[in-house]
């Protein structure tokens, strides 16, 4: 899969290394060539020095054929506006920004735009918002046998009862985490966009569990 990130500083560039690890095509933009040295000499992707809101840098980066896009520059309003742009002019539909002041996240993410504080902020988390990895374990019981999981499902699921959801996969939704905060479910609760679901569930069914809730609803549910 193609990713593009805006930023090469030290977060922008750990992130397309480990983007390229893990086989992704990845190209990334900084208005300071020079940053692009953080990157190493194995990198493969593409180097795009621009403005990384202006539509043609982004072109040239092929966003087009982006399956998702980070925001990852020192700045908040070239992060969200950015990240914008990426969403709403070229439709790619996993975005994530960087924001410094927490305080903001919460309005940016009404704008339907998942955001991580730097207080909390690793690359680690951004590739859960960007990398299909599906369930990842948060704990695990002392006896390995049951595991809490962290879970971004996929987008048909939204507007799905969570108590319909827990009777498809077997797992118990033991909270989930909505704008940024953490928050118990109740009988009537509804996935919502960008919803993440924390899940206890065995650790022979995570497989299962997890390609249940990474693909596509269900028609007859």
């Amino acid at each position: 899969m193609h990713f593009v990130i805006m930023g090469c500083g030290r977060v922008g560039s750990t992130l397309a290394i480990g983007l390229q690890e893990h086989g992704h095509e990845v190209a990334i933009i900084d208005q300071d060539e020079g940053a692009f040295r953080r990157l190493g000499s194995n990198f493969a992707g593409s180097r795009i020095t621009g403005v990384g809101f202006d539509r043609e840098t982004l072109e040239r980066a092929d966003i087009r054929n982006a399956y998702a896009f980070a925001a990852v520059s020192s700045g908040d309003n070239s992060n969200i506006l950015a990240a914008r742009v990426a969403r709403e002019t070229f439709d790619v539909e996993h975005v994530v920004a960087r924001i410094y002041d927490p305080g903001r996240a919460e309005i940016y993410q009404r704008l339907g735009i998942p955001t991580v504080a730097t207080v909390r902020w690793t690359a680690d988390q951004v590739l859960r918002r960007l990398v299909p990895q599906g369930a990842i374990p948060l704990h695990t019981d002392p006896s390995g046998r049951i595991s809490l999981l962290d879970l971004s499902p996929h987008i048909s699921w939204v507007g799905t009862p969570l108590r319909v959801i827990e009777r498809e996969t077997g797992a118990r939704v033991g909270y989930f985490t909505r704008l940024g905060e953490g928050r118990l479910p109740d009988p009537d609760t509804v996935l919502q966009e960008g919803d993440l679901l924390q899940v206890l569930a065995e650790r022979d069914r995570r497989p299962e569990i997890e390609k249940t809730l990474t693909s596509p609803r269900p028609a007859d549910l």
